[in-house]
């Protein structure tokens, strides 16, 4: 066996060992947190009412499993986020790549995007209910509220701050917007956008989140 096989194992062994090492002590933690809050539920350092306790979290999602209505409520949210995230997602990017076709239009809405973003939207769900009705619409317009202008000024962000030597090379040989746009934003911002699609979801499931929840639906 040559050296380098030797230190290509070994580079692996270190590898898969580090893998394991942080997958355990994310473990590790979950666990200890799910200790010390039943403890602590336990020997009343904190309100039950409020906070609850694994013990009893436990016990009403078997309940719910028992008469039937767990598997209803998961697939419900699976379907709303699956939309949301989908509708944010597309839009978003659609509405990033204008921005930055048109300078014009992005210095006139860029102020408005910010100010749309910093809103309380969970805040609003009461007027949202009375706006559109209690029901899946209402859930899925406010999931998307919270992640589609964070998820635009992200892409477009990134858009912005492509690298202007490739805009420029492009440029030189005649290309038109679309073809800079298909051939050197977009891939040059692939992980960008991957990003901003994980906080999508995220942003998505807080949406989902009371006032609007799914108890108006079911």
């Amino acid at each position: 066996m040559s050296i380098y096989d030797i230190e290509h194992k070994e580079f692996f062994k270190k590898k898969k060992k580090r893998k394991f090492l942080v997958g355990l002590f994310r473990i590790i933690i979950v666990v200890f947190f799910i200790f010390i809050w039943e403890l602590f539920s336990r020997l009343g350092l904190i309100n039950t009412f409020l906070f609850s306790s694994p013990s009893k979290v436990c016990l009403t999602i078997y309940d719910l499993f028992i008469n039937g209505n767990l598997i209803k409520h998961i697939l419900v949210t699976l379907w709303e986020i699956f939309i949301s995230f989908s509708i944010t997602s597309i839009l978003s990017l659609i509405i990033s790549c204008c921005l930055w076709k048109w300078k014009l239009l992005a210095d006139v809405l860029e102020p408005y995007l910010t100010v749309l973003n910093s809103l309380p939207k969970v805040a609003l769900g009461p007027l949202i209910i009375i706006w559109i009705g209690a029901d899946t619409k209402s859930i899925i317009f406010m999931a998307m509220m919270i992640s589609i202008f964070v998820t635009i000024i992200n892409i477009y962000t990134g858009f912005i701050n492509t690298n202007e030597e490739y805009i420029k090379l492009m440029k030189s040989f005649k290309c038109n917007d679309f073809v800079i746009l298909r051939k050197v934003i977009i891939p040059s911002n692939i992980n960008n956008i991957i990003s901003s699609f994980k906080v999508n979801v995220s942003m998505t499931l807080i949406g989902l989140l009371p006032p609007v929840g799914e108890n108006f639906i079911v």
